[in-house]
This record gives structure tokens, C-alpha cells and sequence, in this order.
């Protein structure tokens, strides 16, 4: 019986393993569904990546298993084995084709970062609120100023994931200023005014989030859209993205931020943009409402009972009895 080539099993296997590897690479379920703009390019270099992954499985754990059987021990035997010093033409090629393989991800990686907006320049405007505490009528100037400073752009160097090659130099649709603080994520919306704890936009806008962080480093991820940017205290960073799928998103923080860091989570909810229009009119008009009752109140109109009523409940004290011992007092 005539044996068959060495040449010709290495010829089968290759064409074996490469089918196997690309059916697997782009049939596998591994990463959630795609809500983003940026998610298939980020989706196509892990698939690539897990393909090339695949193949090197199958070929190193084939030939060790392949060597487990063909050079096993004997029944017997008790010989030395050949004397094999090395072989370099085998070295050479195991070297040079991973760092082929290497060479080709990295230029394949930085056409990607390009143009999902990693390489657009820095620079560009950052609203910011300042909040203080006081009473009385400063309570009011103080949330007049606030209002107005959270319209009043600040230029500010800015690193992160920013507009793509097509929307280089234009402007975003919508502007949403994120900060991080242990344990949660504060959205602020500079257009409208309106203070969220969760992210609501509208599908098929071009978003920018500028991020920041009161306390720690914090990092803004949504798996959905393939996007994860650091919040930096005192350094300013942007992500830059436009969501396809309406839907509810999680959020997480997927840098470690302290003892209750697996807590920080929420949501970002894409909405029509009909359904967006809707809940931005009813938050400015819940929101405004709000604000009146709180500049409405004088604290220094009030009586020591009035003024103490709201936390009485909380207190464990009946109205009669506060009343009681504000006047006794």
C-alpha cells in the first residue's frame, strides 16, 4: 500500500483547520447585540483576532495530541530518544509568521481607532455647572448663575474617542456632559438643563459625552456599543458615538473605583426620536417645576416648626408632639 505524502496530510489539515476556524470566528456568539454605529468595526477586528486565535488552538493542540500518539512510549521500549538539537528553518518560520500575523492586526487596529474618532483632534467646548448650597434669596441668584454657566462653553484639551472622518469639524446633534462620582453617573444635558441619572437619547444622533470625575478614575462602558472611555479627574474626556438599535443599554463602570464599585451602574435608554422630543419636554417641565418650589421657599420665612416638618416623619415625631416642643422650648 502506497503511503501518503507528509506534504499532502499538512495540505488537508491546513485547509481542515482554516474552514474550521473561519466558520467559528464569524459564527460565534460571544459579544452582545450591536446597538452603535462603531460596534461592527469593533466587532469585525475581534473576529478576525478570535479567528486567527482558533486556528493556533487547533494547530498547536493538534499537533500535541498527534505526538502524544505516534511518539508514545513502547511497550518495551526502553531506548533513548532521537537526539533533535533544533531546526532552523522551522524556527524562522514560527517566528516570522506571528510577527506577520502581529504587524497586520496593528495596522488593521489603528484603521479602526481612526475611524471610530480616536485620532480627531483635541480641543473642543466643555460646559460646566457649579452648584453651591446656600439659603434664602442666594439660593436663587445661585441657581440663576448655575443655569447660565451650564450654556457657557469652555475650550478645553480633551483626549478619547472623538468625532469620525466623516463628521470631522462638524458639530454633534447632542451634547451631554458625564460625570462619575463613587458610586454613580450624573448626566447633565447643557441644551435643555435637564440632571439625569440615566443616559436618554435619541437613535441615529451623533452623541458626545464629555466625561469627568469628581473623586476617582472612573470608566464609562456600554458593551451594546462596543465603547469604553475613561472619566479622569481634572483631565476632560470625550465619546463620540451614534446609536442604531432603540433600546435600554447597561452602563457599567469597568474600572475599579472603590469598595462598592460593582454597584455603579445604570442605563442608556435610545429612544425614536419622537419618544426622545417626549421625555426631554416633560423632564424640563418636572424639572422647572421643581426648581420653583425650591427658590419659592424662603427658609428664613419660615417658623422653627414649618421649617423642621418635612424631616419630622423621618424622625419618628408626630406634628403635635414637634409643635409641643418648639413651644415649650
Amino acid at each position: 500500500m502506497q503511503q501518503v505524502p507528509v506534504s499532502l496530510w499538512t495540505l488537508v489539515a491546513g485547509i481542515v483547520v482554516t474552514a474550521i476556524s473561519i466558520w467559528i470566528g464569524q459564527n460565534h456568539t460571544l459579544m452582545p447585540m450591536q446597538a452603535s454605529l462603531q460596534a461592527p468595526l469593533v466587532d469585525g477586528f475581534f473576529n478576525v483576532m478570535f479567528t486567527i486565535a482558533i486556528a493556533l488552538f487547533l494547530v498547536v493542540e493538534g499537533t500535541i495530541l498527534i505526538f502524544l500518539v505516534k511518539f508514545r512510549r513502547r511497550r518495551g521500549d526502553d531506548t533513548d530518544g532521537l537526539p533533535i538539537e533544533g531546526n532552523v528553518p522551522l524556527e524562522i518560520f514560527w517566528t516570522a509568521i506571528p510577527t506577520v500575523i502581529v504587524l497586520c492586526l496593528g495596522i488593521y487596529s489603528v484603521d479602526v481607532f481612526n475611524q471610530m474618532g480616536g485620532f480627531e483632534p483635541a480641543g473642543h467646548p466643555h460646559s460646566a455647572a457649579h452648584v453651591a448650597h446656600k439659603s434664602g434669596t442666594a439660593l436663587a441668584a445661585t441657581l440663576s448663575d448655575a443655569s447660565e454657566a451650564t450654556t457657557a462653553p469652555t475650550i478645553a484639551p480633551t483626549i478619547g474617542i472623538g468625532a469620525s472622518p466623516q463628521t470631522l469639524n462638524k458639530p454633534a446633534d447632542l451634547v451631554v456632559d458625564v460625570k462619575g462620582i463613587q458610586y454613580a453617573w450624573i448626566f447633565n444635558y447643557p441644551d435643555s438643563g435637564i440632571t439625569s441619572g440615566e443616559l436618554h437619547i435619541p437613535v441615529g444622533a451623533d452623541v458626545q459625552l464629555n466625561l469627568s470625575a469628581q473623586d476617582v478614575i472612573h470608566s464609562f462602558w456600554v458593551p451594546n456599543f462596543r465603547l469604553k472611555q475613561d472619566a479622569l479627574p481634572g483631565i476632560p474626556t470625550e465619546l463620540r458615538f451614534v446609536a442604531t438599535r432603540p433600546g435600554t443599554y447597561p452602563v457599567v463602570c469597568a474600572e475599579l473605583c472603590g469598595g462598592y464599585h460593582g454597584s455603579m451602574r445604570t442605563e442608556v435608554i435610545v429612544h425614536t426620536p419622537e419618544e426622545y422630543d417626549s421625555w426631554r419636554t416633560e423632564n424640563q417641565i418636572a424639572q422647572q417645576q421643581n426648581l420653583n418650589q425650591v427658590v419659592a421657599v424662603n427658609p428664613a420665612d419660615l417658623s422653627t416648626s414649618e421649617f423642621l416638618a418635612p424631616h419630622t416623619h423621618d424622625m419618628g415625631i408626630s406634628a403635635a408632639t414637634l409643635e409641643s416642643l418648639v413651644i415649650g422650648h
